[in-house]
């Protein structure tokens, strides 16, 4: 699949690759700081130093249990999209809506033209990859779901929203790699939910990509896939982080009639419940998946971003991921 793309870039990664698939929860210090700050009970720099430390200690709890490509955890981030709104010029902040469960967020308005204002995400990628010998992913979350989760009161249609997103996407991932992130996620969790955008979400994954020299991979979650799929196939990315689990891995059906023609970074773990998959179910959907995908495609990780979850689930599910691909690499190689 696209190992040869990896090893251009200078990438070595074992069958079955770990990771995740972006946010872990917030250490209770980091969350008791962060409430602190907007009370200005604490400073800036305070806030920014407990960030640094939960960083480091996520990135020193992958590394422990051997985890392949590694995630920052997002610790200066709260919502996926109000952390690029508040930072693009164009965008006014909204009222609080209810994105899931009790869990809510501040929806954008975009209220001017939208202008790129310099790199978001570049600094905190470099401090935390000085951190690690692994490749550690860029995370950014993608034109089409910022559109989609934001109130558009500037543009004149979705489609033109979502291609303004785009291009500054775009210079944020220039600006990725020229500090030399080599693996780039963008986040598309609401492409799933209207099959009728689909073409929207490839045009701005289009000017996202193109021409960019690096492994690109999309994180698609909360929606119907099988009314994407297989057209979402045609995304410009290499690499499909899908949420799987917590449908009993129906999909694997429609891979069945139309082959998976990517590589996959495979959701083994509900990230939605408190349960701990046991090492044995983890490696059961591991070898399921291998019965519809080839082996050298397929990477492997939890549903979603694991911000949901208490620090001890995550680790839990993470250490239990490990252990199961270890076996069944085991199992591979005899």
């Amino acid at each position: 699949m696209s190992r040869e793309l990896l090893n251009r870039l200078g990438i070595e990664i074992p069958l079955l690759p770990t990771t995740s698939v972006g946010s872990f929860p917030k250490p209770p210090y980091l969350t008791k700081a962060r409430s602190d700050r907007k009370k200005e009970l604490i400073s800036s720099d305070d806030l920014y130093n407990l960030e640094q430390q939960a960083t480091k200690e996520w990135l020193d709890f992958q590394e422990s249990i051997g985890m392949d490509i590694l995630v920052d955890g997002e610790m200066y981030r709260g919502d996926m999209v109000a952390y690029f709104a508040e930072i693009i010029p164009g965008f006014d902040p909204g009222g609080l809506v209810r994105s899931y469960g009790n869990r809510y967020y501040y929806k954008p308005i975009i209220k001017s033209k939208l202008k790129y204002p310099g790199p978001m995400t570049v600094e905190w990628w470099k401090r935390a990859q000085t951190l690690t010998k692994k490749p550690i992913k860029g995370m950014l979350t993608g034109p089409y779901t910022i559109m989609d989760w934001s109130f558009n009161e500037y543009y004149p249609d979705r489609a033109a929203a979502s291609y303004a997103l785009a291009e500054l996407i775009r210079d944020e991932v220039s600006e990725l790699i020229g500090a030399g992130c080599k693996i780039i996620q963008v986040d598309e969790p609401a492409v799933s939910v209207r099959p009728e955008e689909l073409e929207i979400a490839k045009n701005a994954l289009q000017i996202v990509t193109e021409g960019q020299n690096a492994y690109f991979i999309t994180h698609i979650c909360y929606g119907a896939f099988e009314k994407i799929y297989p057209a979402m196939l045609d995304l410009p990315v290499h690499n499909f982080d899908l949420e799987l689990s917590n449908s009993d891995l129906d999909m694997l059906e429609h891979f069945a009639r139309h082959p998976f023609t990517k590589d996959i970074t495979f959701g083994v773990v509900d990230v939605h419940t408190h349960k701990i998959e046991d090492v044995e179910l983890i490696k059961t959907r591991i070898e399921q998946a291998l019965k519809y995908l080839p082996k050298e495609a397929v990477w492997i990780d939890p549903d979603c971003g694991l911000k949901t979850r208490t620090v001890e689930e995550s680790k839990q599910k993470l250490s239990n991921i490990q252990a199961a691909v270890e076996a069944v690499r085991a199992e591979l190689q005899e």
